[in-house]
């Protein structure tokens, strides 16, 4: 619950903010791709500046995640390491387990003499 309101907190007043750009920003922007020739038609686009806002806002969005995904790569690695070895000392334990009570099981207690 919690978790929604903050969410609604968060991206309502950036909706409206993105809202308010894209409205601001709607003439036509040619984005050159030549530098030599900037009026060739073929290496240029054409689109209303608000795209040019999102496409930058989403580049961003995807380079962080790839950058934080790749810098974490140690980490994964050393948790799927101590998972296995987890996994190898909790079978080991229940090897150890079994093998005892099958010990405890076939000894024979000496009666008490009285």
């Amino acid at each position: 619950m919690i978790k929604r309101v903050v969410n609604i907190l968060v991206l309502i007043p950036i909706a409206i903010v993105l809202i308010v750009l894209s409205v601001a920003n709607r003439q036509s922007v040619t984005l050159a791709l030549n530098p030599f020739r900037p009026e060739d038609s073929m290496l240029s686009v054409t689109a209303p500046f608000f795209v040019y806002l999102f496409l930058a806002v989403i580049f961003g969005l995807v380079l962080g995640a790839l950058i934080t995904w790749f810098t974490q790569g140690k980490y994964r690695k050393r948790a799927r390491i101590e998972a296995h070895e987890a996994v190898k000392w909790h079978s080991e334990a229940e090897k150890h387990r079994t093998r005892a009570e099958t010990i405890a099981s076939q000894a024979v207690i000496p009666a008490s003499a009285k």
